[in-house]
């Protein structure tokens, strides 16, 4: 896995924590001295600069689609070995992008970067496709709900048209208390669990904060995971002194206080009706 330095973060539906996972996985690897770009390419709901506290000054990645802006003037450093490449927010702009010059836009940041990070759109249009054929492989996020399950067969086979390749799945907002099996849930999409990160309220503070968990929250239980998960993307020893910790090692009383509706069969039936679909 180490020979992948582009990766699409895709999810099937929103609100699952594809930007959160973006953004600490950057971090994870460019405090580890790797440089890594994070680009938004949710072109019509961008959102990454807002969980960065980055307000672009001029340039975003729609100039760059648009007018054929430089790329470079729409990098924007948020910390050491680290830059983020927004989209624009307004809907004119978007209007006038061409999506695919997404792909001279990735080739310039693979011979610049050690690792890029694209953080995709959901749902299903050319945009939202195209970058999971760009990227060396795709990273699945999914929270353990049916709906998102189902959700996340569909991008599979959408990635498999795109001529992409699933590097495996993150399942989020997992609970130790819970009667799930993230491992089956990956079993029966075929894709290897690359990782699970625990319910953390020191997820949603950092949003509001605009910092990246691994930094608000170094040795919660997240960061944790998002750290153990970009290790294993890079094979890089990532250091902390908790990195060991099993990343659903929760307290059980607050995790079955909160913990999810869903059901092993509740998962298995969404899986099964999605791979049904025509």
């Amino acid at each position: 896995m180490s020979q992948e330095t582009v990766y699409a973060i895709a999810s099937g539906k929103g609100g699952v924590g594809k930007t959160t996972t973006t953004v600490n996985l950057g971090t994870a690897l460019a405090r580890a001295g790797e440089r890594v770009a994070v680009v938004d390419v949710d072109l019509g709901m961008a959102n990454l600069a807002g969980f960065v506290s980055l307000t672009p000054d001029s340039t975003t990645l729609h100039d760059v689609l648009a007018d054929g802006a430089p790329i470079d003037d729409a990098t924007y450093r948020l910390a050491d070995n680290i830059v983020a490449v927004p989209s624009g927010t307004g809907l004119d702009e978007y209007a006038e992008t061409s999506p695919e010059g997404l792909r001279d836009v990735v080739d310039e940041l693979r011979s610049t970067y050690d690792y890029v990070f694209l953080d995709v759109g959901a749902g299903i249009s050319h945009e939202t496709v195209l970058p999971l054929g760009l990227a060396d492989a795709v990273l699945l996020v999914s929270t353990p709900e049916p709906a998102a399950i189902q959700d996340s067969s569909k991008t599979i086979e959408l990635t498999d048209r795109a001529g992409g390749e699933i590097a495996g799945l993150i399942v989020t907002r997992t609970h130790a208390g819970s009667d799930i099996s993230y491992e089956e849930i990956a079993d029966r999409l075929e894709i290897p669990l690359l990782g699970t990160v625990p319910e953390d309220s020191a997820a949603r503070e950092s949003v509001y904060a605009g910092t990246p968990l691994v930094v608000y929250e170094p040795e919660g239980p997240a960061a944790v995971a998002y750290r153990g998960i970009a290790g294993k993307l890079s094979g890089l020893d990532l250091e902390g002194p908790t990195a060991e910790q099993d990343p659903d090692e929760t307290d059980e009383t607050d995790a079955e206080a909160d913990d999810s509706e869903a059901t092993r069969d509740d998962v298995s039936s969404a899986i099964t009706e999605a791979e049904s679909d025509p």
